[in-house]
């Protein structure tokens, strides 16, 4: 990883600005092969058949910053197959933030699910259908994450907005550095269609396809990090932004935990009142 170091005080952390190399950022941790780098760390790729899946995570820990990654999803009969990207820390009082990708039958589109962890309470659900073939090119999946809030954006559209709101007893994402996970995996038991729709292996092996990562991003080191000065620590949506974003939960939002009263018949989650 190509890394700039300032110096300042904000914790034992440096601040790194990243892309380039995969080999340098990530390392494969499971699938037995099933994981690729290629073209000398430009392409990495994860693939799934009936025996594995496979996974990888960042080398580094970070504790707030911008990350961007662009994916290729799993082309065709994607059923029962979850392609996850995520952050996460360690422990029973983890927190994380998730991009995960559930297949589908061909021609149908993909949901995108999305979650946010904090001191490990999740059940923060919004799921959205995209509004273009994610199979059929690279798209670019980001997260903004500054004590303010967290960002979720969609080529560069934002879809979905945390904010911190520890002034209403919400613990916040702010204590634990994280890593960068991502995974492919078989999920036929709920990922289409609740389950009704099972993976055919005969498409096997599925491929997902990862490149051009960019973090500029405090990294868990020996050096401080000068992320007060950086544009994204404090960074907040405009008006444009906003709008936006409200613009594509109203079309392309399918579910939402903030509306599920169901779910919840003793009220909603204190968060929804101020998203």
């Amino acid at each position: 990883m190509a890394c700039l170091v300032l110096f300042a005080v904000f914790g034992s952390l440096a601040l790194a600005a990243s892309a380039g190399d995969l080999n340098k950022d990530f390392e494969i941790t499971w699938g037995d092969g099933r994981a690729k780098m290629l073209n000398n760390g430009e392409l990495l790729t994860l693939s799934l058949d009936k025996a594995s899946g496979s996974g990888f995570e960042s080398r580094n820990e970070f504790m707030y910053g911008q990350i961007d990654m662009q994916l290729k999803l799993v082309a065709g009969n994607s059923a029962g197959t979850v392609t996850a990207y995520y952050l996460s820390s360690k422990g029973s009082d983890w927190d994380e933030i998730d991009f995960e990708f559930l297949g589908n039958l061909s021609g149908d589109p993909y949901i995108l699910h999305t979650n946010v962890f904090s001191q490990g309470k999740g059940n923060r659900e919004q799921q959205f259908h995209l509004w273009f073939d994610p199979t059929a090119d690279f798209h670019t999946y980001s997260i903004l994450w500054n004590p303010k809030h967290i960002v979720f954006s969609v080529d560069g559209t934002p879809i979905r907005k945390f904010k911190n709101l520890e002034s209403m007893g919400i613990p916040y994402l702010k204590d634990q550095p994280m890593r960068i996970h991502s995974s492919l995996w078989n999920a036929d038991d709920w990922a289409t269609r609740g389950g009704l729709v099972k993976t055919d292996w005969s498409k096997a092996p599925f491929t997902a396809s990862y490149r051009n990562f960019k973090a500029s991003a405090c990294v868990k080191a020996s050096s401080s990090c000068a992320a007060k000065s950086q544009p994204w620590f404090n960074q907040e949506l405009d008006s444009r932004g906003e709008k936006r974003m409200k613009t594509i939960q109203k079309k392309f939002m399918i579910y939402n935990y903030c509306k599920d009263t169901k779910r919840f018949p003793q009220g909603i989650p204190k968060e929804c009142s101020m998203a």
